[in-house]
């Protein structure tokens, strides 16, 4: 806060971690007199009420930065509340229906994460939010917010906290953060310092993500969160994202399911990389020096079994068929979704396009049936969740 000029807060978490001494009084301490309130109030919906009364809160505390503490829902949360400014709840809701995303505010505030999982969602300037209560079949009236100005001004790294994050919530979101360097690696949007950061950050997941199932054994939490603050590097930027196929199915999935995202992942994962190797080369080389050691034989067999074994170790669900919630009847529906929301700049390059050697420094012009990228049909995606099943 001294370093960005800020002198008063609102801490944006969500009641598990907010009612857990162990966190939030640390927290409370250090902030002292720079505290104006704790808001421990934020779940897994990220809904826009509590968007709303988080900048209220601000506004009547004269706050001028937002500590976000917790896992992907405070984070989005806090995001989407410093980009609305003084607008109230009624013409947010009205906004995010009439355009499916939030306007941000001319003078947004400063942010400061917290993370508290391995999700990998700090380092990011997006956010997505839900505008009501679930319909009739658990869909969400929601949207999302997007701005260069939505960047953390810093984000905190404790191993220590992390550490405190139940083991069931970990591995979930431990797979979300490491799908994000798996598609940064394939991905048309990425460019060559993400490749350097991702390959980095997947190697140390790698190594160190298998024993966070392993009840004999400690993790390595200073390489785990080096690992996911690389592995996210640049996954968001002012010029576009590098999520692909496998967070187009998450998304699908959550929004059809509401089915954790890291799960999701866990499930459709090997399978998406199995379709995508069946049609391109798809980087395997360097997924597969990345995740493997030595050189294999058949890299892209290699990095489809390499991700099953990290999954399995993590003790995550082999199919969708054994998550909770997930009906084989949704699964027309959650691929319908997914081709609809799949970015096609983000597809893997197409047959010919050769990515280190045609990157110019902004993201791939391609869509999903452009000459760049890879065709990424409804078909196709439905196909992938059937492999998954």
């Amino acid at each position: 806060m001294e370093a960005i000029g800020a002198e008063r807060a609102i801490v944006v978490t969500g009641r598990t971690v907010g009612e857990r001494e162990a966190v939030i009084d640390p927290i409370r301490a250090a902030l002292g007199p720079r505290l104006a309130e704790v808001r421990a109030e934020t779940t897994p919906k990220k809904r826009l009420a509590e968007v709303a009364a988080c900048a209220t809160a601000a506004a009547s505390n004269g706050a001028d930065v937002l500590v976000a503490v917790g896992g992907a829902s405070s984070l989005d949360v806090a995001r989407a509340a410093s980009a609305v400014g003084s607008r109230d709840l009624e013409s947010l809701r009205e906004g995010l229906r009439a355009h499916g995303a939030i306007a941000v505010d001319d003078d947004p505030l400063p942010i400061i994460a917290v993370p508290t999982t391995l999700a990998g969602g700090s380092l990011s300037m997006l956010a997505g939010v839900s505008a009501a209560p679930e319909g009739p079949h658990g869909e969400l009236d929601g949207g999302s917010v997007g701005d260069p100005r939505l960047m953390p001004a810093a984000v905190c790294y404790d191993p220590e906290l992390v550490a405190m994050t139940p083991n069931p919530i970990l591995v979930g979101s431990a797979m979300n953060g490491f799908s994000k360097g798996l598609e940064t690696l394939y991905s048309s949007a990425g460019t060559p310092v993400t490749d350097a950061t991702a390959s980095r950050g997947l190697s140390l997941l790698a190594a160190e993500l298998p024993a966070l199932g392993n009840d004999d054994q400690e993790p390595n939490w200073d390489r785990l969160l080096q690992g996911v603050a690389l592995a996210q590097y640049g996954t968001t930027r002012a010029d576009g994202t590098t999520f692909s196929v496998v967070h187009a199915l998450g998304h699908a999935l959550r929004v059809h399911t509401g089915v954790q995202l890291g799960v999701a992942h866990g499930a459709v994962a090997e399978h998406a990389l199995a379709w995508m190797f069946g049609e391109i080369d798809g980087r395997r080389d360097l997924l597969a020096s990345a995740l493997c050691s030595g050189t294999p034989a058949d890299p892209g067999a290699a990095v489809v079994d390499g991700v099953g074994e990290l999954r399995s170790a993590l003790g995550l669900p082999d199919g969708l068929r054994s998550v909770e919630g997930v009906e084989r009847d949704v699964l027309d529906a959650v691929a319908r979704t997914a081709a609809e929301g799949f970015l096609g700049s983000n597809a893997p390059p197409a047959p010919g396009v050769d990515a280190s050697e045609e990157w110019e420094g902004r993201i791939w012009p391609g869509t999903p049936h452009g000459p760049r990228g890879l065709s990424v049909s409804t078909e196709a995606l439905r196909g992938i969740l059937e492999a998954a099943w």
